[in-house]
């Protein structure tokens, strides 16, 4: 039985501020279907949420916050331990954001305030140089670029089971006739599957997750040799054909812009 998370209903403050509450969600973690009066920017690290608004599906991705306006009905799901964090912004604040659910790209200066406050447990400004870098990201974000859903998500049981391998270990996992017989099914009913379910081949979904994995290993201080070793490659080739597909620059070119503070926005569809 999944674990059911209420997040706070009462606004902390006088209702006009930027608030933030942070959580550490364990694995299979449900938020049913709710809404706020205030927009909701919210993130994860360590694993992925599925988030369910106005009939589409998205999934966290590192460099990106799921974007929700106010009143917007939604409920997600964790399948792993997540590290959540949630910017909630104001009405009158919110309309300088979009005024549907998306995916934004986190700037390098965004990340940085975001991890600063998150460290400090700060959950209300108390400060005028707080409040000075709540204005700032809220200009970053009035700014930032929108990134389509990258990774499909199904309710299909069969295909969950997958997702969830998937996602535990992307730089693994068992071979397309593997799952079929694990499945009870064959190759060619899971194959319909996925291409009904997802609109791409099984291999095509794998490589997304393995992306997104690599996406949140190059921001951290190792090199590309060794993300492609971690994604299960025997040779970095491979992994920068991989990411070129997706990325349209090699894992160093986007290095580079992570440095320079303009990264394009990524995954591209």
């Amino acid at each position: 039985m999944a674990n059911i998370y209420q997040p706070p209903e009462q606004h902390p403050g006088d209702g006009s501020q930027v608030f933030f509450y942070y959580q550490h969600f364990s694995p299979d973690t449900l938020t049913p279907i709710h809404n706020h009066q205030w927009g909701q920017l919210q993130l994860s690290r360590g694993g992925l949420m599925e988030l369910v608004a106005e009939e589409q599906r998205f999934m966290s991705l590192s460099h990106c916050g799921i974007w929700i306006p106010p009143g917007v009905k939604h409920e997600s799901y964790m399948r792993r331990c997540v590290q959540y964090s949630c910017m909630n912004v104001p009405l009158a604040l919110a309309a300088r954001l979009p005024d549907h659910t998306c995916l934004l790209e986190l700037s390098p200066i965004t990340e940085a305030i975001l991890a600063d406050l998150n460290l400090r447990g700060v959950e209300l400004a108390q400060t005028p140089a707080d409040e000075r870098l709540l204005s700032v990201l809220l200009d970053q974000l009035s700014q930032a670029r929108e990134v389509q859903p990258f990774l499909p998500v199904t309710d299909h049981p069969l295909l969950q089971t997958i997702a969830a391998e998937l996602e535990a270990m992307p730089e693994g996992g068992r071979r397309f006739a593997a799952w079929a017989d694990a499945l009870g099914t064959t190759e060619r009913t899971l194959a319909r599957l996925c291409q009904s379910q997802l609109g791409m081949s099984f291999i095509e979904w794998r490589q997304r997750y393995r992306f997104i994995h690599g996406l949140q290993l190059l921001r951290q201080a190792i090199s590309v040799k060794e993300v492609a070793l971690t994604l299960g490659y025997h040779q970095t080739s491979p992994f920068i054909s991989l990411f070129r597909k997706y990325a349209g620059c090699t894992p160093q070119a986007y290095r580079q812009q992570l440095a320079q503070g303009n990264a394009a926005a990524l995954p591209r569809p």
